[in-house]
């Protein structure tokens, strides 16, 4: 990258210029509540910046702020250049559209291209068509349906259901057309919140990979540390109606953030024992004239000390799922059991994907000949892709499901504690958290049910709150705290954490680490399946398999199969074909086209190990604090491989149509 830098800062002053966000005692509310106050911050081009900060502290109105949604109560933000932001929608329209051009239509310029063709060749105007084709080439229309396939694919999207009307897709699959949509959309700043809330693990693992790549200016929103800590150069905290931004990702976020405490609260102890000993001396000689000057003076200094604030400490979250009063060995079993639908429940099913045939019966199979048990002490995650039966695989072990085959055993003191998707959702509307108890508890005393309900942060003033206006984060632990009374000897939790913010979600990681009883888990949260579980099952092309290895093994096999379409269980590497593997050499143009090929594969491996130096180098903090200019040149030098990087892989795979072609 060349051009003039800037000499404050080191950026090149072209990327200055246009992608600096800037805040100016920014303060923001929301309704009389006062949510930040004071913030004096910039954040620079290329920054990947965590946003954290427990659930209520003005996160999401920060960013309706940036996106002109939400006017700041006093100072301003300064967007300097003309910056293209996108965002992820809250909502997505129940629509006729091809889900791939719902996707399509995130690039403003290359959509309407595409119409313009398409109307041209409606109206047999040749004329306009040229034009049309034109300007697709100038947009890089052409290849708008590969990249959106791509993210559909990375999302977790089978391709028969690319060209499913959206209409047919469920909630949480709609959010996830919303989130491709974004990234389809060509901007210099991209906002997300909570991007990882309705993906399941292979699709988080994408996501990561896919914005390490992104070459602009991103903000996240998330409690997925895991996900912070994969992404984020830096992290911005919010707390008590402050901001401060950090270098580096959430570890070392919490790293830093201790030590500033540790100092800051020697700081105060140091001040407090100044002050009480010039106090002393005041009182003691104020009154004798002979050290009036000195108790003079030591007043003044008294009034100029700083007054550091002591060191608040914050309250630690804990919860506890109680000891069963029953805890037998061998709790649920399945054998040989066909999972599924009947013709009632298709519809209600999130793993049921527009696309899916059913049945002569009308019963639709998820899982085939599933074997699977859970004995005491058992800690299971269930790992693969949204879609592929691991929710259907929980509602079968719960009972929720009869098998369609096979047969489902249980022990006679089994005591299941589910937490579904829908749990939070599903509170009964205009209750409150005492309803929901006395529900299941009709016999027990209201005090009880009050410290109960305390002991889950749901206090006197929300335990007879109506549910309907609390915030998901508390609709979530309400949803936990009944499943804790009924003291469960099998926990079966299906994505617990989507509304728990960081501090929340370490309470539930101790608590079910500390549980007797046995637990099946299916989450993307990285963090809380490394700390609870111990043994990994895979769920995919209706099967449920052991996962030899643990989530570290599963991320790289997942890389490996990266951009490969998956046939099978067993892995498929996403690399060219062996030497072996090769046709054989029939004839001189054939063998010179396997030459080709054999080059084109050798300066892929070296592009490949030139990025992954490069983004090792990108990931020291120092680089963006105390070396801003080296930063720049990194990241310019990525792209700038990263092209190269697909413009040899598409002339690869160019390389092996024609060579199969002959």
């Amino acid at each position: 990258m060349t051009g003039i830098f800037c000499k404050k800062t080191g950026y090149p002053a072209a990327i200055i210029r246009a992608l600096m966000i800037t805040f100016r005692n920014l303060a923001l509310r929301r309704g009389e509540h006062l949510l930040l106050s004071g913030i004096d911050l910039s954040l620079h081009a290329g920054c990947r910046v965590g946003v954290i900060g427990r659930n209520g502290c003005g996160k999401s109105s920060l960013f309706a702020a940036i996106q002109g949604e939400l006017e700041a109560d006093q100072g301003d933000i300064d967007l300097s250049g003309r910056i293209r932001i996108a965002s992820v929608a809250q909502e997505t329209p129940s629509l006729p559209d091809p889900a791939i051009d719902f996707v399509i239509s995130g690039d403003a310029e290359v959509w309407a291209a595409i119409c313009a063709e398409s109307a041209a060749m409606a109206a047999e105007d040749y004329e306009a068509v040229a034009l049309a084709h034109q300007r697709l080439e100038e947009v890089h229309g052409y290849d708008a349906a590969a990249r959106a396939g791509r993210l559909l694919h990375g999302l977790g999207f089978p391709a028969a259901t690319h060209l499913k009307p959206v209409a047919e897709f469920s909630g949480g699959w709609r959010v996830r057309l919303n989130v491709a949509r974004a990234l389809m959309t060509p901007s210099d700043l991209l906002l997300l919140d909570e991007p990882t809330n309705h993906l399941d693990l292979d699709a988080v693992l994408w996501l990561e990979q896919w914005l390490l790549k992104y070459p602009g200016t991103l903000l996240m929103i998330s409690h997925d540390r895991e996900f912070l800590d994969g992404v984020s150069t830096h992290t911005l905290h919010l707390h008590e109606q402050r901001a401060k931004l950090y270098t580096g990702d959430y570890t070392a976020f919490e790293r830093q953030r201790a030590e500033h405490l540790r100092l800051q609260q020697i700081a105060f102890e140091k001040e407090q024992a100044e002050r009480e000993h010039l106090k002393k001396f005041i009182d003691r000689f104020k009154a004798k004239a002979s050290k009036a000057k000195q108790a003079q003076s030591r007043m003044k200094r008294l009034a100029k000390l700083s007054g550091t604030e002591a060191v608040r400490a914050e309250r630690s979250l804990w919860i506890n799922f109680e000891t069963p009063a029953k805890l037998p060995f061998s709790l649920v079993r399945l054998d040989h059991v066909e999972a599924g639908y009947r013709a009632s429940a298709v519809n209600a099913s999130e793993d049921h994907l527009p696309g899916e045939e059913s049945s002569a019966t009308g019963s639709v199979t998820i899982l085939r000949d599933v074997c699977f048990g859970l004995e005491a002490g058992d800690r299971v995650a269930l790992l693969g892709p949204n879609g592929a039966g691991k929710s259907t695989l929980v509602k079968t072990l719960v009972g929720e499901l009869p098998p369609l085959g096979g047969e489902r055993s249980t022990h006679s003191d089994l005591r299941i504690g589910y937490f579904a998707q829908h749990t939070v959702e599903s509170l009964r509307e205009g209750a409150t958290p005492m309803d929901h108890l006395r529900d299941i508890a009709p016999e027990a005393g209201t005090q009880e049910m009050r410290s109960f309900l305390g002991k889950w942060y749901l206090p006197a003033e929300r335990a007879f709150q109506c549910v309907d206006v609390m915030s998901g984060g508390e609709r979530a632990r309400l949803a936990l705290a009944l499943i804790a009374w009924r003291k469960p000897n099998v926990l079966l939790l299906d994505e617990p954490t989507n509304h728990l913010d960081l501090d929340m979600r370490e309470a539930l990681a101790e608590a079910l680490s500390d549980f007797d009883g046995a637990i099946v888990m299916v989450s993307h949260d990285r963090h809380l399946i490394g700390l609870v579980c111990d043994t990994f099952w895979r769920v995919a092309d209706h099967r449920v398999e052991p996962f030899a290895g643990d989530l570290d093994g599963y991320a790289a096999w997942l890389r490996a199969r990266s951009g490969k379409a998956e046939k099978d269980a067993e892995p498929v590497k996403a690399v060219p074909p062996p030497k072996a593997a090769l046709p054989p050499k029939a004839d001189p143009k054939r063998s010179r086209r396997l030459k080709d090929i054999e080059k084109l594969e050798q300066r892929i491996a070296v592009l490949g190990s030139d990025l992954a130096q490069l983004e090792n180098s990108l990931q020291d903090p120092t680089l963006y604090s105390d070396n801003a200019a080296e930063f720049a040149r990194l990241t310019a030098r990525h792209s700038e491989v990263g092209a190269q990087q697909a413009a040899l892989e598409a002339q690869w795979l160019e390389a092996w149509a024609q060579l199969e072609a002959g």
